[in-house]
């Protein structure tokens, strides 16, 4: 092959990398902000009622002075049952909680997790950096079971 087309793939293999990269924190952080930078967010325990195919509904009682409602969502993860009370964050303006302490973290990184495990495979098969994907499969990975371990 020449030194110019192994250029070229090397270049077109990082770009697919970083826009796997760019694609799972970009999804992951819509759901992490609100639970890393929580402070002057409202919080409280949403008890699940009942779930449908995505997410599950139930009332949310905060842990301030503000008055109780009776239905919120949450997305639905198979950590989810009937009756289950979860400690949350509600995203400012909608009727959406999400979970919050670390289990909440790792699971709103499970996008950049995935992301990680595709790109280790580009790295290391298409750039040919085989250490610096197995570092990136590995913390994808660690995202991964942190997040079946703390649900």
């Amino acid at each position: 092959m020449s030194p110019l087309l192994l250029h070229a793939r090397r270049v077109a293999m990082g770009l697919v990398a970083l826009l796997l990269l760019a694609a799972g924190a970009w999804s992951s952080w819509d759901t992490a902000r609100h639970i890393m930078l929580a402070k002057g967010r409202e919080h409280g325990t949403i008890t699940v009622a009942g779930c449908g195919e995505e997410t599950c509904t139930g009332p949310f009682d905060p842990d301030g002075t503000a008055a109780p409602r009776g239905r919120m969502t949450i997305d639905r993860s198979v950590a989810v049952e009937k009756g289950a009370k979860l400690s949350v964050v509600v995203k400012p303006g909608t009727g959406e909680v999400v979970r919050r302490g670390t289990g909440g973290v790792f699971q709103a990184w499970v996008p950049l997790g995935g992301a990680l495990l595709l790109a280790a495979v580009v790295i290391g098969g298409g750039i040919g950096l085989p250490r610096v994907a197995w570092g990136a499969a590995t913390v994808g990975g660690v995202l991964l079971a942190g997040t079946f371990f703390t649900l």
